[in-house]
């Protein structure tokens, strides 16, 4: 079954007012596209996208003044299909009476906004993209570090949440335990977010379920994050070769996005929050320009390339 948001949602969200057809706005909008209907106003109807919302602005209101009052009632009832979602005015412009009449007919909501068309446009258009969007559900916790998203995996049990706890109180914050909701914004970017029935929560195993937010404040929680990396958390394994010059760099592909991940080995004594903050830092040092495994091997070839340069001839006697 196709995802859908209602109509209701799109105005809680958006800032739209509604001008007309309160009680229908339970209709579903099922795509993220916006139409700006310039040609169905000229009665060309071979390609009208029905069930995406219509967006008026001052050029199709100001075209629809100057048309002949029945051609304009003609285009405004074929406007009003079974699946359009609703019609939102901007720049606060008056709503065509055809429009007003045809959408009451129809049982078709029409809203407005004080807004010019291109920020209404870009408000509907980024709120139904994150609602609509692919998701996927991903077993991990997600924290943001130094303003980073991390996204904490590992097997059951083997300490992601109470590493999500110890970021807490060193003033971190948390996004999703146990389960991560990812969708992708755009072509660079993943977005995390927690399951609504988990909003808040950290399962500690001898504790049980605790809300973040009522013990350490508001500010220790986000609704949401961008995934910036992976922090995979494995059981240390003597026989097991990690990678410790920062040079075997591994990915995750989610959708389309490629995300770096760092597999972490886990044993007593290792203070996993420090670790993790330290890759936070070390990945923003890297996106600005720095990286560490760089200057050390520049370090090392000039220090090999001085070895073996000759003395000419000078033995220090």
């Amino acid at each position: 079954m196709a995802k859908s948001v209602s109509v209701q949602e799109l105005v809680d969200n958006t800032h739209l007012h509604v001008f007309s057809g309160q009680e229908y706005l339970d209709r579903p909008i099922t795509t993220s596209d916006i139409s700006r209907p310039g040609l169905e106003l000229t009665g060309y109807f071979d390609y009208y996208p029905s069930e995406r919302i219509q967006l008026l602005g001052i050029t199709e209101t100001s075209f629809a003044k100057d048309l002949p009052e029945e051609e304009l009632i003609k285009d405004m009832t074929r406007m009003c299909q079974a699946d359009t979602p609703a019609f939102v005015i901007s720049t606060e412009l008056e709503p065509p009476k055809p429009l007003v009449k045809a959408c009451a007919d129809a049982k078709i909501p029409i809203l407005e906004s004080k807004l010019n068309t291109s920020r209404v446009l870009s408000n509907m258009t980024d709120f139904l993209e994150a609602k609509l969007a692919p998701r996927k559900s991903i077993h991990g916790v997600l924290v943001e570090v130094y303003g980073l998203g991390v996204l904490i995996t590992g097997d059951s049990g083997i300490g992601k949440s109470e590493t999500a706890l110890e970021l807490v109180k060193r003033g971190h914050r948390l996004i999703a335990d146990d389960r991560v909701e990812v969708y992708q914004q755009d072509e660079q970017a993943l977005i995390g977010t927690a399951p609504k029935i988990l909003n808040h929560l950290l399962e500690i195993r001898g504790i049980g379920i605790i809300d973040v937010m009522t013990l350490f404040g508001t500010g220790a929680v986000r609704s949401e994050t961008k995934v910036d990396f992976i922090v995979n958390l494995d059981i240390w394994d003597k026989d097991t070769k990690y990678d410790r010059l920062g040079t075997d760099r591994d990915s995750v592909q989610i959708f389309d996005v490629e995300v770096l991940k760092l597999n972490i080995p886990v044993k007593p004594g290792r203070n996993l929050a420090i670790i993790i903050e330290t890759a936070a830092m070390n990945f923003r040092a890297n996106v600005m320009g720095y990286n560490a495994t760089d200057v050390f091997d520049a370090q090392l070839n000039n220090l090999i390339k001085d070895n073996s340069t000759p003395n000419n001839g000078k033995d220090g006697k």
